[in-house]
């Protein structure tokens, strides 16, 4: 719901002489919407000349600051073009809103309080079904070419609605100006009781700051943010655009503050999927802030999946698991799961992997190994046992088996013996082996108390894991050299994607599920995705196979498929098929390439895209405890440059067509790779390669 803080231009309605301004019944020139993502702001410049004749220049400029996060601010302004006459502005706060997908114009807040004096209001609704609560606050002040006008306001409310109504006489050539200053705070922060008090305490303090002085430091909050985390690229505007389009607002999704937040597929930017927790954080958005924020960043995203684990046992319980065994949801916001389709919610089990995965990312990258003494080894634990109990032992093969799944390519439902699903099991039982040995050499009193909280029986359960991950069933081709999605994959009707009419795509809007299920086209990398997370099991030619087999029959329907694509023909060389690949999501939401921003923009996606430059071009990786980097250049691009963090170093990455340079920027000594070279550098120090 959009209870509260509206800091657009729509938050405020306007009337000259008693008619409505409304841009979609009045002729509309010299239209111009920025959005500035270096400073963090977005500008709308309009002239509109109603039915009656009068025309107006509308002016407005807006952000929620970087700086105060339950802070926003809007000014506006008005001038009369071609006429004397009264301006009516009036601001407001609104919580009597309909959802796009709510039944039956379903409303999700009620009214708890609403307060309205002549310079401001105050409104509290908390929502039906959770009962969490938010008080939404705004003030403002007026001036008529730079001078401060006294408000004449005309105050209403109703059920979930108040405003203000203000009027102004103006001469022709005369501007308007009004700031309104808003602020949001919810009960996730403050008590129920306390939250009215609280707004408008903050309120006072972000309105006696004003516009200016709250946009300076907004602007400087975002001046940090891409010192961190920009993607310089030269030679090509629209690519530049792009990856910086993505980083914005990735930057803008999440900041690390919290550790009960967490990222949504399409962050808040639109209603599809409701802002819920998905595996793309664990599988997408960790490595970007990894390598562009301090380590308690991404510390907050996993420590996030750690406050859930009680609620992923219950989850796993529900489903007849036992004996702690986890299964994280694969839609959640508070740990439960909120997704209603039996093909995805009991049988798209990856994501346990992924979060498992997550766990030894992060540890890699950042060295932090106490994480694992903290918290991690009782997450690995929980899903471990998942594992263990979810295959059973087939005697026709002798073979440990895992049925009735869904991997991440979602075109093919309740298959068996996924291998991507098969093997992300088997890795997370054997790396929770070589955790639990981890940890109680580090911190045997640590080890001890965690297995008996947990009641851990090492002996039994640890044998056992290691007798499912030896004898696990991996369905494969040996004549192509191939790994199979899963059984029973080659009895399809195996043809490119090329091959398909260009009237049949996509797929998901053509054709019956039906159909899309018994079809061989691959919506997004499955075999793919699991060799990325291990490409290092697997020799080059075993990942050249296996992606020139897939590829062509894969239709990219998911924004998520092309980064790994991208990252994995990087690998093989294939650099125009790793190009192509970035293409597809770069500019993915800015061109409404899939005719879908209107649900929001794939906010993980463009976590990887960011993949896509770093770990494909810039060949990113972690190697015995060095940062490995092999990169190229692009030959539609003069050359990149990055930034990232690795370990208390951060380090900017350039790539031109006479190689590669790496400048230390401060902090602890590096330990590099650079093409396959050894390199140390401390702070204030270069390498060329």
């Amino acid at each position: 719901g959009q209870c509260g803080i509206n800091a657009s231009g729509a938050s405020i309605n306007v009337s000259l002489d008693g008619e409505e301004l409304d841009i979609a019944k009045c002729e509309i020139s010299d239209f111009e919407r920025v959005l500035d993502m270096r400073e963090g702001h977005l500008t709308r410049r309009f002239v509109a000349r109603l039915k009656s004749g009068k025309e107006v220049l509308v002016q407005s400029k807006r952000f929620c600051s970087m700086a105060h996060p339950e802070t926003g601010a809007l000014r506006y302004s008005v001038t009369p073009l071609n006429f004397d006459g009264i301006i009516s502005l009036t601001p407001y706060l609104d919580a009597d809103v309909t959802n796009e997908d709510a039944n039956w114009d379903e409303k999700f807040w009620t009214s708890i309080f609403r307060e309205v004096a002549h310079d401001g209001a105050l409104l509290v609704a908390e929502t039906r079904k959770t009962f969490f609560q938010v008080a939404s606050a705004m003030k403002i002040r007026a001036s008529i070419d730079g001078k401060r006008q006294e408000l004449r306001s005309y105050p209403s409310e109703r059920e979930n609605f108040v405003s203000l109504a203000l009027e102004f006489s103006l001469k022709e050539g005369e501007c308007l100006e009004l700031d309104k200053i808003a602020v949001n705070v919810s009960s996730l922060n403050v008590d129920v009781s306390g939250i009215a008090t609280e707004a408008r305490q903050r309120l006072a303090m972000s309105f006696e700051k004003g516009f200016d002085a709250l946009l300076e430091v907004h602007k400087a909050a975002w001046n940090e943010k891409w010192q961190d985390s920009d993607i310089r690229i030269d030679g090509d505007v629209a690519a530049q655009q792009g990856i910086r389009f993505n980083i914005f607002h990735l930057n803008q999704t999440y900041t690390g503050t919290d550790e009960r937040l967490n990222i949504g597929p399409k962050g808040f930017t639109g209603e599809k999927y409701g802002g819920s927790t998905y595996w793309d954080t664990e599988a997408y958005c960790l490595p970007f802030y990894l390598s562009t924020a301090s380590e308690e960043v991404s510390r907050q995203l996993l420590i996030y999946r750690f406050r859930h684990l009680p609620r992923a046992i219950e989850n796993a319980a529900q489903l007849g698991f036992a004996n702690g065994a986890a299964l994280y949801p694969m839609v959640t916001m508070n740990g439960e799961e909120c997704h209603n389709e039996w093909e995805i919610t009991f049988e798209e089990i990856h994501r346990n992997g992924a979060i498992a995965y997550a766990v030894y990312d992060y540890i890699r990258y950042t060295g932090d190994e106490n994480y694992l003494i903290e918290y991690g080894l009782e997450v690995l634990i929980a899903i471990a046992r998942f594992w263990a109990q979810r295959v059973n032992f087939s005697e026709a093969k002798q073979q440990y088996v895992m049925l009735g799944v869904t991997g991440p390519n979602e075109y093919e439902n309740n298959v068996n013996n996924n291998w991507y699903t098969n093997y992300i099991a088997r890795w997370c039982m054997l790396y929770t082996i070589d955790a639990i040995q981890s940890v109680k050499e580090a911190a045997l009193d640590a080890w001890n108390a965690l297995s008996e909280k947990i009641k851990f029986y090492e002996y039994t359960e640890t044998n056992h894991w290691k007798d499912v991950c030896e004898k696990l069933y991996f369905p494969e081709d040996p004549s192509r050299g191939v790994f199979l999605q899963q059984e029973g994959f080659l009895d399809k009707d195996l043809r490119p994607a090329s091959e398909l009419p260009k009237e049949d795509r996509p797929l998901n809007q053509r054709w019956s599920w039906d159909r899309i299920l018994r079809s061989c086209f691959i919506k997004q990398a499955d075999v793919l995705q699991g060799l990325y997370f291990f490409e290092e099991d697997f020799d080059l030619e075993t990942i050249r196979r296996n992606f020139d087999f897939y590829e062509p029959l894969t239709v990219h329907e998911s924004s998520l498929s092309p980064c790994v694509h991208s990252i994995l023909a990087s690998r093989l060389g294939y650099r125009e098929k790793a190009y192509e690949m970035y293409l597809r999501t770069a500019r993915l939401d800015l061109n409404d390439y899939n005719n879908d921003t209107e649900d929001g923009l794939h906010i993980t996606s463009m976590a990887g895209t960011w993949m896509a430059v770093v770990k494909g071009f810039g060949g990113l990786r972690v190697e015995h405890d060095r940062l490995s980097l092999s990169p190229f250049l692009p030959s539609e691009w003069e050359g990149y440059a990055f930034k990232c963090r690795f370990r208390g170093a951060q380090l900017e990455v350039t790539t031109h067509k006479n190689g590669t340079t790496i400048r230390h920027l401060g902090g602890a000594t590096a330990a590099i790779l650079l093409n396959g070279k050894q390199i140390d550098l401390d702070a204030g120090q270069q390498a060329t390669g």
